[in-house]
């Protein structure tokens, strides 16, 4: 028999055994037999497994502690942003007046929510120098997609059919799908051997055609792009809009904002930035702000306060419609509001200030072992390279197995594509030194296995539960489905 984690749990079945005690039903039974075709009714009994409330608590329990995350260690994962979520956030987005009520409820009966979902709309506009927000994307990269085609928008309202987007080679890859699956053609910005955009290359590509130029600030690099104010004249005086991608904004709280860098649209990651959780890939929330001549084109229903009351508009006739189910994911708005809420104006800005500071201690402890290709000052992440350690045999996938050995998740790894066997650490605001340093422990006496016995970390990991996988051939050919097996529950076969 095929052993699955679904299998497992059939393994322990043992008949009559159960876990459950269910009421009577007191539903009329009813025959739906003739509504279905015949194949698909079902002949037999479902096989389910028979086990005990104790068992089955078990081993889900015993699967969770096989995973990894936030709470359970360090997550250097650079762009990510893996950063500790409050509890304080859970209890809050828990309260009846929010966990219990239902979109579609008549406004005059939610307004605590809306009220909610109005003020973290204005926190989000003055945090980005944005004139109004939306809150409605459930992720950054449909965040995006919405900044994108309200700019497609904009042109067209304004007589044009601009169909180019710019986008530097360090950008997240979402950037260019984004841009595609809003209709534009891409074109690449190169960087300069520091790491910032060309702007004499940019000079070169922008024209009459180009729609918008796509930039993070600071960069996917961890640096800071010194001539903004000068990229943003030669969008602007091109007739283009510059769009914030803002999953980088734990450097910038309460230092400066993108409106005051020059840009039109900003998209704003609250599953990195704000504290609310990623989830299993989601769900997520990437609300977008906009300057004062884009806000006819911002999703609808927007939220609005009329004298003391909060209504849903949906009557703004340039709109690009709505982006998302209901009102985006308000749990996690919920969530976001809180931890703004908490830490205030000096708690934010004391974010970004420890996040730089974490950023370039680890920096500074691990440039001497691995090689930094850009060795000025970073923001809240920088990059390091292994090509030093290529040389020696060993490949950055495989320092990332020998991080497992020691309980750490491994770092974004060959990101951004412009950096050779790229290492990408974001240790975020919310670790001590403590864990800074042990995590740095760790990477030097990797560094220094791998100049004495690089057959240590080519053969990692050595202590997890499942060793190194073929990920190549995960990747060509994925198993998708749980097997399907024929299940004898009198054994363990």
């Amino acid at each position: 028999m095929t052993t699955t984690y679904d299998s497992l749990i059939f393994e322990l079945s043992q008949p009559d055994r159960s876990g459950v005690d269910l009421p009577e039903s007191d539903v009329e039974s009813v025959d739906l037999s003739d509504k279905f075709p015949e194949h698909l009714i079902r002949e037999t009994e479902a096989e389910l497994p028979e086990i005990s409330e104790l068992q089955l608590v078990r081993h889900y329990t015993a699967l969770s502690n096989k995973n990894y995350g936030v709470d359970n260690g360090f997550y250097p994962l650079g762009s990510c942003t893996m950063k500790y979520n409050p509890k304080l956030n859970e209890d809050v987005a828990r309260l009846e007046g929010f966990s219990r009520i239902h979109p579609y409820q008549p406004e005059n009966t939610v307004q605590g929510a809306l009220q909610l979902l109005h003020e973290l709309q204005e926190d989000l506009a003055v945090i980005s120098g944005m004139a109004e927000v939306t809150l409605q994307p459930s992720a950054g990269a449909q965040g995006e997609w919405t900044g994108l085609m309200i700019a497609k928008n904009y042109h067209k309202h304004n007589g044009e059919n601009r169909s180019k987007v710019l986008i530097p080679d360090s950008a997240h890859g979402t950037n260019p799908a984004s841009a595609t699956v809003a209709g534009f053609d891409t074109v690449t910005i190169p960087s300069t051997k520091d790491g910032l955009v060309d702007v004499a290359e940019l000079k070169k590509l922008v024209d009459d055609d180009t729609a918008a130029l796509m930039l993070t600030n600071p960069n996917t690099l961890g640096l800071f792009e010194k001539d903004i104010v000068e990229i943003a004249e030669i969008v602007h005086e091109a007739g283009g809009l510059l769009y914030y991608d803002g999953a980088n904004a734990n450097a910038i709280l309460g230092k400066t904002t993108p409106g005051k860098m020059g840009f039109d649209i900003v998209h704003l990651n609250l599953h990195k930035t704000f504290t609310t959780p990623h989830g299993g890939g989601g769900p997520g929330a990437g609300p977008v702000g906009v300057t004062e001549k884009l806000i006819p084109y911002l999703p609808v229903p927007r939220i609005k306060k009329v004298q003391n009351h909060y209504v849903l508009d949906d009557k703004e006739p340039l709109s690009i419609g709505r982006v998302k189910g209901y009102y985006g994911n308000f749990g996690i708005l919920v969530r976001a509001y809180t931890y703004v809420r908490t830490m205030g104006a000096e708690g934010l800005q004391q974010v970004s200030e420890s996040a730089v500071l974490h950023a370039n201690y680890l920096k500074k402890r691990l440039e001497t072992h691995y090689e930094s290709p850009f060795p000025q000052t970073c923001k809240h992440e920088f990059v390091l390279s292994g090509s030093k350690q290529k040389k020696l045999g060993v490949r950055t996938l495989d320092i990332a197995k020998r991080l497992l050995d020691f309980g750490y998740h491994p770092p974004t790894i060959y990101f951004p594509l412009n950096v050779e066997e790229g290492l990408m650490i974001e240790p975020t605001e919310t670790e001590t030194k403590e864990t800074l340093d042990g995590f740095a422990d760790t990477m030097i006496q990797i560094a220094k296995e791998i100049e004495q016995d690089p057959n240590i970390v080519l053969d990692a990991p050595h202590t997890t539960i499942i060793g190194r996988l073929d990920e190549t051939k995960a990747s060509r050919k994925p198993v998708l489905r749980v097997p399907v097996t024929t299940r004898n529950l009198s054994n363990n076969s």
